[in-house]
């Protein structure tokens, strides 16, 4: 079986748990026998190519003529969408940054027929522009390789578009994977309109829907209006090949519960400030760590800092590979207080060191671990007895721990892959 795959990143670039996702799963399919030839925007060469072929959309030409987003969109039937998704700024650089593009645009979209465009693969200012080339770029794609592929897979909104075409230009079956939702990034009232309509799209011209977990399924389900016949859920899983036991040397005799993640309101940091707070006033032999960046950094210092805890809790900044790994050596206890989780793959890779985790119930991964501490992550007081629990009894942290790890290692890839072919094959 052969199949044609279209992400936004791959190993070793990758700005989140997207990239890692598609790397694990092409591995696992390649072991249950299925081909990937992988699109991504932008390919830098040293991605692993072990088990999967990988096509840089920045190499092709294309063989569509459009000079605007709309007349592209256009043509091949697609929802209208706005040109620029900026995150992380400031409302007045926001306007600021939406004129410039919109006076750019009008004559820096065109593409000419066998002209290249060099995508940037980010998640930058000129996203959704990106996101609807990415769209023409793998029609082009689809319709060169059509006799080289059995089915279309398409991960997150970012691709969706691509996967439609492709679907449209071929008539060949398509899989849209949901790995996060507008509701999993912010709340009911807040969410991206645009985004939110490229995802409804993806999932009523999808053959079959992948969710990663029963949570997201059910949004898809209620949220989406998706029909619950052609939605599945098959769990995320995590490649531990190629890590090592990194031994690091403690600066301090005191125990260590870590937050590592993007520090926005998705991933509920205040819950663990909160939660921090509270085991301060009852030890005195504990700290706190926030390993990550993101748009409630600023607030949550603040926070700490009102709460007078700050000698006594830590902001590490974004860390990434080896990095990682040293933060969860040095940690007693790990805390994952997300608000909306569609799965989560960092207590996996905590508790496959022998880190005793405490996870939110509201979070996908919670459906398959039965070794993490589970809390309502706005139940700090919940949340903080988990924690004193975990550092004060050896006992308790040494089962979670030990039971943990078994139970991660357990959770493989090859396996959820499996599913995925079972996916492709009842569309065939």
């Amino acid at each position: 079986m052969k199949v044609l795959m279209f992400g936004w990143e791959f190993p070793p670039h990758i700005a989140g748990g997207l990239g890692t996702a598609c790397y694990g799963m092409t591995k696992g399919l390649a072991a249950n026998d299925v081909e990937v030839l992988f699109v991504m925007p932008s390919a830098s060469g040293d991605e692993d190519q072990s088990a999967v072929k990988i096509i840089n959309a920045s190499d092709v030409p294309v063989d569509l003529t459009s000079k605007t987003v709309d007349e592209f969109l256009g043509k091949v039937q697609f929802v209208h969408i706005g040109t620029n998704m900026i995150p992380y700024v400031s409302p007045e650089d926001f306007s600021t940054i939406v004129e410039e593009e919109r006076n750019r645009q009008v004559e820096d979209f065109r593409i000419q027929y066998g002209q290249k465009y060099k995508f940037s693969g980010k998640y930058g200012a000129n996203l959704m522009e990106e996101v609807a080339r990415y769209a023409m770029v793998g029609a082009t794609i689809a319709m060169e390789h059509k006799d080289e592929f059995d089915v279309i897979h398409a991960h997150d909104w970012l691709t969706y578009l691509a996967g439609i075409a492709a679907k449209q230009l071929t008539g060949k079956p398509l899989v849209i994977h949901v790995h996060a939702t507008s509701f999993d990034r912010s709340s009911d009232d807040n969410i991206d309109t645009r985004v939110y309509d490229l995802e409804k799209k993806g999932m009523m011209a999808a053959d079959k829907i992948i969710a990663v977990s029963d949570l997201t399924r059910n949004i898809c389900i209620n949220k989406y209006g998706a029909d619950p016949a052609k939605v599945v859920a098959v769990h995320n899983a995590v490649d531990f090949s190629g890590r090592e036991n990194i031994q690091v040397e403690r600066g301090v005799k005191d125990k260590i519960v870590t937050f590592l993640g993007r520090v926005t309101y998705q991933k509920g940091p205040e819950y663990f400030i909160e939660a921090a707070a509270k085991i301060i006033k009852r030890c005195d032999n504990v700290r706190f760590v926030m390993a990550g960046s993101g748009d409630m950094l600023n607030r949550c210092i603040h926070h700490v800092a009102r709460l007078g805890i700050s000698d006594r809790f830590h902001f590490t900044g974004f860390l990434r590979g080896a990095d990682v790994q040293k933060m969860f050596a040095l940690s007693d206890v790990y805390v994952m207080p997300s608000i909306s989780e569609p799965f989560g793959i960092s207590p996996l890779e905590a508790m496959q060191t022998y880190v005793p985790s405490i996870i939110s119930k509201q979070s996908g991964c919670a459906e398959i671990l039965h070794y993490a501490l589970k809390t309502d992550f706005w139940d700090v007081d919940a949340m903080a007895d988990d924690i004193y629990g975990l550092i004060t009894y050896p006992a308790l942290a040494n089962v979670a721990a030990r039971f943990g790890h078994d139970e991660v290692n357990a959770i493989k890839w090859v396996n959820a892959a499996a599913k995925v072919k079972q996916v492709y094959q009842s569309v065939l």
